[in-house]
């Protein structure tokens, strides 16, 4: 088996926007959504008092801080009272009550302020009636955006978790076929050579030792192509010179990919390519990279089928294109070209390293 080295187990770097850019992009957001109601209260500001924009524009700015100081209890309020399903009269009655008190706490903190700094556009009759009426809006704006942004969170969490327990079930799976295809070879060996099928029993130990341990949701590639090599030489001691394997490996031993993604293919290519003839059959693993995406291809000159034979497509590489559309949807991709007599070539094609979500674990 020939191709490069590859070293030992080793943390895949997980990839998304640095913290420091989330945070930038999370104040961007913030100062938009206040963007609004600074405009409306210059306006208001404007209109009542009679004044440029540019001083109406600080004033308006220092009671929108006001604002969001004012604000931050009602977030505290939203977090400890949830929204409740069905709707509860209680709950409408003291968001409107939460809703005037606002208002007034805001008020307020606009006359104190302008008080104590002697100065600026004290709150009159005129004035505080559209500033009470902007707070009770800003109270329901502040009070919607929260409990939208934890119903979007609960959702994403939700599907995150229903996507987790699709690929556990996926995997739990993909363990049971593996098991069922490599026992099979043991027990050709068992009538006909003894020896080599404790050898054989000896490899698939340490197979399934691998698939136990592996708990990771990505695993680097070398190490993919490390634990393919050993499935080979394991179906090597069944086939012995009727398998010939090939590994040209180009792509970085270090790029992150779902672990047993190869295996699949490798098992399809022993299976359909080398299992049905008596002469050798080649099978061939290669690793590119075409841009971002890493290209996988298992390719092998044994028997072949017609493409109509890949319809239904086999237990495992049906839930491999399950896995793939649950990690990656339509970024990846999975074709199979086959003739009879003419082997068969699997393609798989990820997309950029997504991130590790062990990577924080």
């Amino acid at each position: 088996m020939t191709g490069g080295s590859t070293g030992g187990p080793a943390r895949v770097p997980a990839g998304g926007s640095p913290p420091g850019a989330r945070r930038g992009w999370f104040r961007a957001q913030l100062l938009i959504g206040w963007l609004p109601v600074w405009a409306l209260y210059v306006a208001i500001v404007m209109l009542v008092h009679g004044v440029a924009f540019l001083p109406a524009a600080r004033v308006a700015a220092q009671a929108i801080l006001l604002a969001a100081l004012a604000g931050w209890p009602v977030l505290r309020a939203t977090a400890r009272f949830p929204w409740p399903v069905p709707m509860r009269p209680l709950f409408v009655v003291a968001h409107l009550a939460g809703a005037v008190a606002y208002a007034t706490a805001w008020v307020t903190l606009l006359a104190a302020y302008s008080w104590l700094h002697g100065g600026g556009f004290r709150i009159s009759a005129p004035g505080a009636l559209p500033v009470g009426v902007m707070g009770v809006w800003l109270y329901i704006a502040l009070v919607g955006v929260a409990y939208a942004s934890r119903a979007t969170a609960r959702a994403a969490e939700a599907e995150a978790t229903a996507a987790r327990s699709q690929l556990a079930t996926l995997r739990s799976q993909l363990d049971p076929h593996f098991l069922f295809n490599a026992l099979h070879t043991v027990v050709q060996l068992i009538p006909v050579e003894p020896d080599r099928a404790v050898e054989a029993a000896e490899r698939l130990a340490a197979l399934l030792r691998a698939v136990v341990e592996e708990a990771r949701d990505r695993v680097p590639l070398g190490d993919e192509l490390a634990f393919v090599g050993r499935y080979l030489e394991l179906e090597s001691l069944r086939f012995g010179p009727r398998l010939v394997v090939r590994v040209d490996a180009t792509a970085p031993a270090t790029r992150p990919v779902p672990p047993f993604v190869l295996l699949a293919l490798v098992e399809n290519a022993v299976r359909h390519g080398a299992a049905p003839r008596v002469e050798p059959t080649t099978v061939t693993v290669r690793t590119r990279l075409d841009g971002a995406r890493l290209v996988l291809t298992v390719e092998d000159d044994g028997a072949g089928a017609a493409p109509s034979a890949f319809d239904g497509a086999g237990t495992g590489l049906r839930r491999l294109r399950e896995r793939l559309a649950a990690l990656f949807g339509a970024a990846a991709s999975l074709t199979l070209r086959s003739a009879p007599g003419a082997g068969c070539t699997a393609t798989l094609v990820l997309p950029a390293a997504a991130p590790d979500p062990d990577a924080d674990a």
